[in-house]
Parts: structure tokens; sequence; C-alpha cells
């Protein structure tokens, strides 16, 4: 499912900004990029390897005769797809990877030279761990995983045909806490590139600068349903689904910023099962055996939420933070994962200190009470419409103070009331 909903939202995005760039003539632009830079260690004893080596091609839109709202509202950013290529330095042991990152590059400090870049999408891996041929690369355990960029570009030679380009910035993947060890790839980069312009490209201008659009305010609410996956632990390794249901108000902002505040309630399957099976931490005598006077409802999340979305006609790019006020099996699983060495399923009770458990201290806390949601969606009917109902399709990667919890499909539906100019 997980590998299904990244892919399907990599190409609705893709579909989408090529269809609405379809009616914007001379906007098309090809930059190839090169980078270098360091792999960071995901645990300890990490392989050797040398320098990170990417090669990107980007294909994107220049937005600067896009007539819509949010274009304009944003400053008409570039939009469009990365395919790259990764090798991390060890072809062995860490591998390489293939990426499709659909992204967004915005002006920085109002100067068009100066660029701020964000991509978010799937990378697959020909290399992952492996309990017996590759114990000390914990960063993926699964081919497909999610993939972020965050850069900055500063372009430093522009001419006619070609704006020579150098950046700097930072690369992530992790499978979204699917399967174990998941403790992910930080890379921080050093990027040449170039956009390479058609003839008729060099002589596009933003025509559009005294294009105006009504300030304008409206009230939405949302309701949506998501169903994920994740692993419990290691040894607990079976992928076990997580359901959602949350709701949403609040303010849109001039077509393209939308505000609220909200709440979810989540159902984790791994942590029912472990409840329900009277496996080793819940038994009579144990820390959590409280755990198992009601199973169902020891096994759910409640939190109140913070959520922002910047709206591209039929594309959101959503934002969520969360304050968990119920999440008691939590505790199973930071005992399981966050200690030393691979905690087996069965745990003697008088084990000593041969199982290194996760002990809830400060930092636990922090975990168990922030979570974070990040996702892209996609919109059936689109802002440009101004439809009072819009449906959306979106994928979604929530995190425990920025720890993956899981990777979650999710469909919903919004009402937009009370449209105001102003």
């Amino acid at each position: 499912m997980k590998k299904l909903a990244t892919l399907s939202l990599v190409f609705l995005y893709f579909l989408s900004f090529s269809q609405e760039s379809n009616r914007i003539t001379n906007n098309f632009i090809i930059t190839p990029e090169v980078l270098i830079g360091i792999t960071g260690e995901s645990n300890s004893e990490f392989p050797d390897r040398s320098l990170q080596k990417q090669l990107l091609v980007n294909f994107g839109w220049d937005h600067k005769n896009n007539n819509q709202e949010w274009a304009k509202r944003l400053k008409y950013p570039r939009t469009g797809l990365s395919i790259g290529y990764t090798d991390f330095g060890n072809n062995d042991k860490l591998g390489q990877a293939f990426s499709l990152l659909p992204f967004i590059e915005f002006n920085a400090f109002k100067k068009e030279r100066f660029k701020v870049h964000i991509g978010t999408g799937v990378s697959y891996f020909n290399t992952q761990y492996d309990f017996e041929d590759n114990f000390f690369n914990m960063a993926v355990s699964t081919d497909l995983t999610w993939s972020f960029r965050l850069f900055g570009y500063y372009n430093l030679f522009p001419t006619e045909t070609i704006d020579w380009r150098i950046g700097i910035g930072y690369a992530h993947h992790s499978n979204g806490h699917t399967r174990l060890p998941n403790q992910g790839y930080n890379s921080f980069l050093f990027s040449v590139s170039a956009d390479l312009k058609s003839n008729s490209n060099t002589h596009i201008e933003n025509n559009l600068n005294a294009l105006t659009f009504q300030n304008s305010i409206s009230d939405y609410y949302i309701l949506n349903f998501g169903t994920g996956l994740n692993a419990l632990s290691e040894t607990f390794d079976d992928k076990k689904e997580v359901y959602t249901i949350s709701g949403e108000y609040g303010k849109i902002i001039n077509n393209t910023f939308k505000l609220g505040i909200g709440f979810y309630y989540r159902f984790y399957q791994n942590y029912y099962d472990y409840i329900k099976n009277n496996e080793s931490l819940v038994q009579e005598g144990r820390d959590f055996d409280y755990l198992r006077d009601n199973p169902f409802w020891n096994a759910t999340n409640i939190a109140l939420t913070v959520n922002g979305e910047i709206l591209m006609n039929h594309i959101g790019i959503d934002v969520q933070f969360g304050f968990n006020i119920h999440k008691p099996a939590y505790r199973i699983d930071w005992t399981l994962n966050q200690g030393y060495g691979i905690v087996p399923k069965t745990i003697p009770e008088n084990h000593g200190t041969i199982y290194g458990l996760g002990e809830l201290d400060t930092y636990y806390e922090l975990k168990r009470l922030i979570s974070g949601r990040f996702g892209i969606k996609y919109y059936l009917i689109g802002t440009d419409k101004k439809s009072n109902h819009d449906f959306y399709v979106g994928t979604f990667i929530n995190s425990n103070f920025g720890q993956a919890d899981f990777t979650e499909l999710s469909f919903g539906f919004i009402k937009t009331f009370n449209f105001k100019e102003r």
C-alpha cells in the first residue's frame, strides 16, 4: 500500500502541474545538477564510506505567466519533478538509490537570484539492512522509502541561455516506520547546476504584475479518513494497520493559505495485538499490565492539532503539529525500540541488563506528547474554481517529535463557506 500510495501521488502531482502549464507557453526548464557531500552516520559502527555523489535532472515549469491566484500570491514559483541517482560512497554496504521527487522552488530574500527548493517523493534502494550480511547499515530496511530535499540556490552566472547555480542543502530518506530498523539517511550536500533555457524561453517575461486579486477570507471544515502501516519493533516486524479519523476547522486566506485547528483519533493494530496476546511487557505483575484492562482503548491515540497548508489549485502541501492527550500504549513502543540491541519477543521477568530496554525519560515524554504530519494532497476540483466543496486524496508521513511513526494514505471532504472579499 505504501508503494502504491506514494507513486500515485507523485504521478498526480506531476500530471496536475503539467496540465496547468499547458496553458502557459515557453516556460519549461531542464536543470541538470551534480552534488557531492557527506552521508551522516545512521547508527554506531556505521559502514565506512567515501563522499556521497548525486546526479539529478530537474524538469520544471516557471509560473511567471500563470494567471492563477496561487501563482501570484506565491510570487510565481517554479514547480516540477526531479529524477535522481545517489551513490552513498560504499557500493557493497550502502549501495545506490534512484529517486522521483516533485518539487517547488521559491524566490528568497525578495531576490530572483536566491532560491529555496523543497522536494518530497520516493526513492528505490538496491541495498538494505540485512541481519546476517549487512547488520551495521541500519539506515533503511526496505527497497522503497520516502525522500525529502531542502536546498538553497544562488544564480552565480545568469546568461541568456544558461543560468549557472550553486547550492547547499539537506537530503533525508526514511521508510516511514513500515519496517525496522529505520534510522534513515541524513546527508549534507553541495550542488552545481545549470538552468537550460530554450530560445523561446529566454524571452519569457512576467506580464501579470498588473493582475490583481481581491483579498479574501473564508471558513472551512474538513473530515478525513486514513489508513497507514507501521511495524512495532524488529522482532514484532509484521506491518499492521493504523486507522485514522480526523477533523479540522479554520480559515482560507486569499484562496492560497489555509490555517486551522483540529483533532485526530487513531487506532494502532500493533498495540492492540501486543496487549490482547498478553505479550511480555503486559503480563501480570509487569510494568504495563494495567493496559490489559481495556486493550482497545489503550491502543488508541487522541490528539489536538494545528494545521497549515499551501494551496496550489489541485495540489496542497500540508503540515500538521499535534499534541497527544491520549496514547498510553506508546510506552510499549518506546520500551522495545529505544534501548540498545535487539529485544526478543519473550522478555524474561528477571532479565537484569541482558536486554537494553528503553527508559521512560524526558525525551520519551516529548516523543509521546508531540506529533507531526507532512504530505501532499490532490484535490478533485481545485481552488481555481472557488467551489464551496471539494474532495481530495493524500499521502503522508506521520512522526513522533520528528521520528517516523507510520505512512498514511487518506481521503477527505472539505466544505468552504462564508466566502468574503475584503
